[in-house]
């Protein structure tokens, strides 16, 4: 049987880890009687460690959340990834999170056994993190946070989200997963009006609790959810869909295709698909033509006539500026609203 204070540190550490435990499982886990279970969880009662108890054949234990922050119990790699997580976590658009990623960092630093610290110092001293000046969107920690919860504990959500037109919704989900891209949180969920799978934006949503109730998670829309959320962004919001096969190879076009541009497929050692969507045909070509590769349009038809209409405008605009050259970037060149040839006066 383990020591009594190892015991409680593993019954901590299992309390942690799941939402509720029955008296039967966490006995069977430690190996004691259920009497020692109670003795043990007194024990972490009196060390400021509220745990909640609920008696019958379908109560348990939970920690609950006290009027201080208990220590909580990390192993070597979640401390290394705790620290990193905090050093990243101000480039992630969430809103007044960086000085207090910094603070938390500076906690957890102080703190870390010398052969943890010089992990997370080595990483540290080599990543310069490169952050966007401007976000198109941040999310307020709590939000998150609430959505974190609700997905964990597969309970009913209840928000008003904003459209893309500004104009609010009533919506009730059963929230599956949050997902994060370069830009932007999104919420996977189970939309109970719709009776279909949604991807929401986290910073367009508004929780209006009381939320609840409990709810049996259903299998997923996909086993890859970042790509089903990079596919609807990219894709299925868009009137407009195309398939277009890229002449390079899927890691170079990884390497300069954001998630929210398309989604990539492999398809030889030279060539890669890739599936994206646009407001319209016309938006689609300069969307194609602006990713900086070769390619060749599979579908639709019509885009391809589109570029045609494209070309045939560029074409024109080359050949009206062979006749009269415009500035160059210096100043150069013709004065606008003189006839090619004339001098302008001095």
């Amino acid at each position: 049987m383990l020591e009594t204070s190892a015991r409680l540190l593993r019954l901590l550490s299992l309390l942690q880890a799941h939402r509720e435990w029955s008296g039967a499982d966490l006995a069977g886990r430690l190996g004691v009687s259920a009497r020692t279970l109670r003795r043990d969880v007194d024990r972490l009662r009196e060390l400021g460690y509220p745990v909640n108890a609920s008696p019958g054949t379908g109560g348990g234990y939970q920690l609950g959340a006290g009027a201080e922050l208990p220590p909580l119990l990390l192993d070597d790699d979640e401390a290394v990834a705790v620290a990193v997580g905090l050093r990243t976590a101000a480039g992630q658009g969430i809103d007044g999170i960086g000085e207090t990623s910094v603070r938390a960092l500076a906690k957890l630093e102080q703190v870390l056994p010398n052969r943890l610290r010089r992990r997370v110092g080595a990483l540290n001293a080599v990543t310069v993190p490169m952050l966007r000046s401007t976000l198109p969107s941040s999310v307020d920690p709590a939000v998150l946070t609430d959505l974190a919860h609700l997905c964990r504990d597969a309970e009913r959500l209840r928000f008003e989200y904003r459209g893309h037109d500004g104009t609010p919704t009533r919506r009730s989900v059963e929230p599956h997963r949050l997902v994060c891209t370069e830009r932007r949180w999104y919420l996977v969920a189970w939309d109970l009006d719709r009776d279909d799978w949604r991807t929401f934006r986290v910073d367009r949503i508004t929780p209006k609790p009381p939320h609840g109730p409990r709810f049996v998670p259903r299998d997923p829309p996909a086993e890859d959810l970042a790509a089903y959320v990079s596919q609807g962004v990219s894709t299925r919001a868009y009137a407009t869909h195309a398939l277009v096969r890229l002449l390079t190879p899927l890691e170079e076009a990884v390497q300069r295709i954001s998630p929210s541009a398309g989604v990539l497929e492999a398809e030889s050692a030279d060539t890669c698909l890739l599936r994206c969507g646009a407001g319209s045909l016309d938006v689609m070509v300069i969307h194609v033509m602006m990713l900086g590769f070769d390619f060749e349009v599979l579908e639709p038809v019509e885009l391809i006539e589109a570029i045609r209409r494209t070309r045939d405008r560029l074409d024109g605009a080359l050949a009206r500026a062979a006749q009269s050259p415009p500035r160059t970037a210096d100043g150069a060149g013709r004065t606008p609203g003189t006839r090619s040839g004339s001098g302008a006066a001095s």
